[in-house]
């Protein structure tokens, strides 16, 4: 008789390592969404990852021969300390082959557990392989991260816990896609118990392998994936996972780079935890989805698979969580240059806050101005956008220009050799509105402002950099308005900076 995934899940050996997690519902994001939102908190495991319920299920499953070899896995992330975990806990040796461009603190985290690190390689293909390799050369056992029975019915436990917790009605449950083998368990499960859930996966919109093998019936490889979900990209789904999602899975949701980091920023609003980009995936899904459907109060469930965050990727995630929330435009504006105009502009912009501003002279007729303005969604968006075409200044709506959000913003300026007398100063403006409007209405004289940079970044004051054409002798009245205006400044004309970039 042929055992089902539900038995397979139920007769799971996990919790020697993982752990019960909470289901925890999200009161901001609630009433945000006008649903019920739950979080299943996979972040919260010893590793901070779901991966160690697969990895120790298929580990406690191998014969004592087996494990006396030890095993070996190929990994340079969540699954490689999954397996180390249960290595350490089984008392077996393992061997985790990752590529050479593994960052220290993933070594050091697999390490500390007690596996061999093997680096290999400049991709987890070329681990992959050299893993089968060593595999064979030394008798070990492959611990697959996603493509295995037992691995999928141990990430499956996440969705028995689910339903034991929550008896009443349920949407939709939504889970991070890779290779599948999270979502392939959990949809196994889930639809054999209760059927009328919807089981919905959550790619990235640059390796969407799960959605375009669904599409077409069969297992496709993509000639390449984005890497900042890393834990979720993979270029070809599991064979056994993609069969599972192809009878269990009702849709799969792509979600691009931005949302993903607005979705972290919901999580942490709510719990004051940090997910990574792979593990974020399905809140992001989950939010694309109530939208579309406008769905009203239902209960809706997201994975939280993981927190590994790589620090160094917060700036990143900041940056761009306000855009993928759709609570920031970025816009391109062209205003006459000529005294006041500047001033104009800045009055149409009302008592919203300015997240960015950059400027530079460059052109006696017209200024270029690029522009970031808090929003509360896009009807304001495109309201601000007619007002200022109304007021004759051409705007192009840059929110969704990826170029523009990457590099465009750090790169306006260059040398401006036609803004003669220019003096540069820094300045901290008080981070609330009108601070910009208090600086150009104490500024009583027309000088021509030839520079301005400004980006929030979240703090109590905001740091600006401005550059007026002072002739010399106006200095005095120039000197009169800096006390008049009652900020802290400091002089930057002479920096040499500026002087080899700007002047």
């Amino acid at each position: 008789m042929t055992i089902t995934y539900k038995e397979k899940i139920e007769q799971s050996q996990v919790y020697a390592v993982a752990k019960k997690t909470p289901l925890e519902i999200q009161p901001n994001l609630s009433a945000r969404l006008d649903n019920q939102v739950l979080l299943k908190r996979e972040d919260m495991q010893p590793v901070f990852s779901f991966k160690l319920r697969g990895a120790y299920n298929k580990m406690a499953h191998l014969s004592v021969d087996a494990l006396k070899r030890g095993v070996i896995a190929a990994s340079a992330g969540n699954h490689a300390q999954g397996v180390a975990l249960s290595a350490q806990k089984l008392g077996c040796r393992a061997v985790i082959v990752m590529p050479t461009t593994t960052p220290q603190i993933k070594i050091n985290a697999v390490k500390t557990r007690g596996a061999e690190v093997v680096l290999f390689g400049d991709s987890y293909s070329d681990a992959y392989v050299h893993a089968l390799k060593l595999e064979k050369e030394h008798g070990l056992t492959f611990v697959h991260p996603y493509d295995d029975p037992d691995v999928i019915a141990g990430q499956g436990t996440i969705g028995k816990e689910i339903l034991d917790e929550h008896t009443g009605p349920i949407e939709a449950i939504f889970c991070c896609v890779g290779g599948g083998g999270l979502l392939a368990g959990v949809a196994a499960y889930v639809k054999a118990v209760r059927p009328e859930i919807k089981l919905i996966g959550v790619e990235a919109k640059d390796a969407e392998a799960m959605t375009e093998s669904l599409k077409k019936g069969e297992r496709v490889m993509l000639e390449q994936v984005g890497l900042f979900a890393d834990g979720a990209a993979v270029k070809q789904v599991g064979e056994h996972t993609f069969k599972l999602c192809q009878q269990y899975v009702d849709e799969m949701i792509v979600v691009d780079n931005d949302a993903i980091c607005a979705a972290i920023k919901d999580v942490f609003e709510d719990t004051r935890s940090i997910l990574e980009p792979a593990g974020a995936l399905s809140v992001a899904g989950l939010k694309a989805y109530a939208e579309r459907e406008n769905l009203h109060g239902k209960t809706l469930i997201a994975v939280a698979s993981g927190a590994n965050m790589n620090f160094d990727r917060l700036r990143f995630v900041a940056e761009r969580a306000e855009v993928g929330e759709k609570r920031e435009a970025v816009l391109a504006v062209t205003i006459p240059e000529k005294p006041g105009t500047f001033k104009t502009f800045c009055r149409l912009l009302g008592s919203r806050s300015i997240t960015e501003f950059n400027y530079r002279y460059s052109d006696p007729k017209e200024a270029h101005i690029f522009v970031g303005v808090a929003m509360h969604d896009q009807v304001e968006r495109e309201a601000l956008i007619a007002d200022l075409q109304t007021h004759g200044l051409p705007t192009l709506d840059m929110t969704n220009n990826e170029m523009a959000k990457l590099h465009l913003r750090h790169l306006v300026g260059g040398h401006a050799p036609q803004a003669q007398h220019e003096v540069v100063y820094r300045f901290e403006f008080p981070e609330k509105p009108g601070a910009l409007m208090k600086f150009l209405d104490t500024m009583e004289h027309d000088w021509n402002i030839s520079l301005f940079h400004y980006r929030n970044h979240g703090a109590d004051f905001g740091r600006v950099l401005v550059g007026m054409q002072v002739p010399p002798e106006e200095n005095d009245e120039f000197q009169a308005f800096l006390q008049r205006l009652g900020y802290p400044y400091w002089e930057e004309t002479n920096n040499p900076a500026y002087q080899l970039f700007l002047g």
